[in-house]
């Protein structure tokens, strides 16, 4: 199968870029800040499919043949920065619409109530968050492409050893969103003011719109 040392290689390697701030770091520390514990949670199991998703594709050879063809990276390169741009634009126009409307109110019925606890907060749409955002972003498909093929023996079965090698980047990612989602706990009551949420939805904003300003110039 897989030598250990190389494994360890392999885990530093993606260790160290799970710990890179990032468009995932920021998703789920925003999600989890505001409340929604079951979406944050969906949203780092969306990732995370995405992750296993290109990780078995890669082991198929599938992924070879999107950064081989300039036409379909280039698709889905534009689809996900697309994605990215609108997605960061809709929390930064979002935080200037709330700007008077948040506010706490005494029967607990007003807009914060409805984004604490309620319909935002939910699994699915967590796990579909977070799987488009992972899957629409080529880079990690060419990372993959470049790096998990040099960490499979050439004798050994493809597809295993990338879901193995694909597993240890979950694992450590995971490890990585729980101590993320428990900082978000600590620090919930005061970014949850409307003043806080609105600098912390302008921030969330600005990193993802970024993102997807990056990956729309190529960089």
């Amino acid at each position: 199968m897989i030598a250990m040392d190389a494994l360890w290689t392999f885990a530093l390697m993606v260790g160290l870029l799970t710990l890179t701030p990032g468009l995932d770091t920021a998703l789920v520390l925003r999600t989890a800040a505001l409340g929604h514990r079951r979406r944050a949670w969906g949203v780092v199991l969306g990732i995370q499919s995405g992750t296993l998703v290109w990780g078995v594709l890669t082991s198929l050879g599938v992924t070879a043949l999107l950064t081989a063809s300039h036409l379909a990276y280039e698709t889905l390169r534009w689809a996900g920065a697309a994605y990215l741009v609108w997605m960061g634009g809709r929390l930064l126009w979002a935080t200037w619409r709330r700007s008077v409307d948040e506010r706490p109110t005494p029967t607990g019925s007003g807009p914060e109530a409805k984004t604490g606890k309620g319909a935002d907060d939910t699994l699915l749409g967590g796990w579909r968050q977070g799987m488009a955002t992972n899957l629409l972003n080529p880079k990690m498909g060419a990372f993959y492409v470049a790096v998990l093929p040099q960490f499979i023996p050439a004798d050994a079965p493809h597809l295993a050893a990338g879901v193995l090698l694909a597993g240890v980047h979950i694992l450590l990612a995971v490890i990585w969103a729980c101590a993320l989602i428990a900082l978000a706990h600590v620090l919930r009551d005061r970014l949850q003011r409307p003043s806080a949420r609105r600098v912390l939805d302008r921030i969330t904003g600005t990193v993802i719109a970024a993102f997807g300003l990056r990956l729309a110039l190529g960089e």
